[in-house]
């Protein structure tokens, strides 16, 4: 863009264009060069520079342009038509690709989600207008400046999530937003307008548009934030008790004195808070307890509070909500065998971990022992260090487990099913009875595991 462009538009932005440098990669000032050198404004815009003015690494550079998406690919040889009917071209220079997206007013909301039309416009105002937040509302090339037009830096200083505009509006086109808004508070440590928190209140049960897929992805990226306790305001405002519900009975049911200063919600907080940042632990943590409600019992006589069988019970409803907020298969399983086997305290010491070395794996016990020591950090703080010196037990015995190649796998028998058969067995049900008693022995006794004994033994 020439000189005297930019002058002009500083003049009708006076208030909105703060002269503060940012630092933007070599191709995305290649790309927004090029636009400038044809006539056209271009600016990166939104996510990118928040990130890049609170001193972190942008993932991705997103570029606005008054060219319109034919334009855009007119300027550049290699480009993809990413959402084209919205406007976006991806830009591909060597290996990285970067969507450029034109100016753009949204049509109606008919679904809580998606604009039923958009308007394409030469106003980058009319553009940062139609976002979510403010810190989300702002735009930069080394021309114009920062152009910020509604107040993003200021809350940016302040700490402040607030919705561009009126929050009914931005939260009515795209309810996904309501979500939205407790996520970046969460990853940035910012609150919540009260303005905009009213309207999540008011507007949260709209979430029942949006895709499970789509909740998935915002409440993974809360939980693995350094803040993954904001899942609280997820429950204060609302919003649990419509894509996660389960949440809710969690935060309403009491726990037994002699080991609980909280109830089971408020412990599931903590012990997501003492997991790894990690989507599947975190997760893990969220669901490990999700069976008590369902198991909870009253000692008439003593008045304690019991939850026997919440493993198993957990485990399965678990999967219904992973299956339903449409998990991958291994983000499952892990997370079901994690919380089945969270309640084991290995009374029994090297045989109940083979066992459960046979359940989950070798490779998922470390996350065991990981959850077991975050549930205890959850309880009385007059428990947490028997119950950390017994989990270093517990793993000082698998470690010794494993350099001695204890068997705790039907793999690892000593008996194969062909030598069954060739002892005159039949293949069927009867031989994986006899292969499972041997295994259930060799378990208890490892010396056992010895072809000749099992042979004598079970055949």
């Amino acid at each position: 863009m020439c000189a005297s462009a930019a002058d002009a538009l500083r003049r009708n932005w006076s208030t909105g264009v703060r002269h503060i440098k940012i630092r933007i990669p070599d191709n995305v000032r290649k790309i927004i060069a090029a636009f400038e050198g044809a006539g056209y404004e271009a600016c990166a815009v939104g996510g990118c520079v928040r990130d890049a003015l609170l001193g972190r690494e942008p993932q991705d550079w997103d570029i606005a342009t008054s060219a319109r998406p034919e334009e855009t690919k007119a300027l550049f040889r290699r480009t993809v038509d990413t959402g084209i009917k919205h406007g976006t071209v991806t830009v591909l220079l060597g290996s990285d690709a970067y969507e450029v997206t034109t100016y753009r007013v949204d049509g109606a909301y008919e679904d809580g989600r998606h604009p039923k039309s958009v308007t394409f416009t030469p106003s980058l105002r009319e553009d940062l207008a139609r976002r979510d937040f403010t810190i989300n509302a702002m735009a930069y090339s080394d021309s114009l400046g920062l152009v910020d037009l509604f107040g993003g830096m200021d809350d940016l200083r302040a700490g402040v999530i607030r919705c561009v505009g009126v929050p009914e509006e931005r939260f009515g086109e795209d309810a996904l937003r309501i979500l939205r808004a407790l996520r970046f508070s969460a990853q940035l440590g910012f609150t919540i307008d009260p303005a905009t928190e009213a309207a999540v209140v008011r507007l949260a049960p709209t979430l029942e548009k949006i895709s499970a897929e789509r909740i998935r992805e915002e409440m993974t990226k809360l939980l693995v934030s350094d803040d993954p306790g904001k899942v609280r305001k997820l429950y204060e405002t609302g919003i649990t008790r419509v894509i996660l519900p389960e949440f809710d009975v969690l935060m309403e049911t009491e726990q037994d004195g002699r080991y609980h200063l909280f109830n089971v919600g408020e412990h599931t907080i903590r012990v997501i808070e003492h997991v790894s940042a990690d989507p599947v632990m975190r997760w893990t943590a969220l669901l490990h307890d999700i069976g008590k409600p369902r198991s909870r019992q009253i000692d008439e006589v003593k008045g304690r509070i019991h939850f026997k069988g919440h493993g198993p019970a957990g485990a399965k409803l678990a999967e219904e909500i992973l299956r339903r907020l449409k998990f991958d298969n291994a983000t499952i399983e892990t997370a079901v065998k994690l919380i089945r086997w969270h309640v084991m305290r290995f009374e029994r010491g090297e045989y109940d971990i083979r066992w459960c070395l046979n359940e989950i794996g070798p490779e998922r016990f470390p996350l065991l022992m990981e959850l077991q020591r975050a549930d205890a950090y959850g309880k009385k703080p007059e428990t947490l260090s028997d119950s950390l010196a017994r989990c270093d037990r517990v793993e000082r015995m698998c470690d010794e487990i494993l350099a001695r190649g204890d068997c705790f796998r039907m793999s690892d028998l000593a008996v194969k099913g062909a030598d069954l058969i060739e002892a005159g067995m039949a293949p069927g049900p009867e031989m994986g009875e006899i292969l499972g008693r041997m295994l259930e022995d060799v378990l208890n006794e490892p010396s056992h595991n010895d072809k000749e004994y099992l042979m004598r033994i079970y055949t």
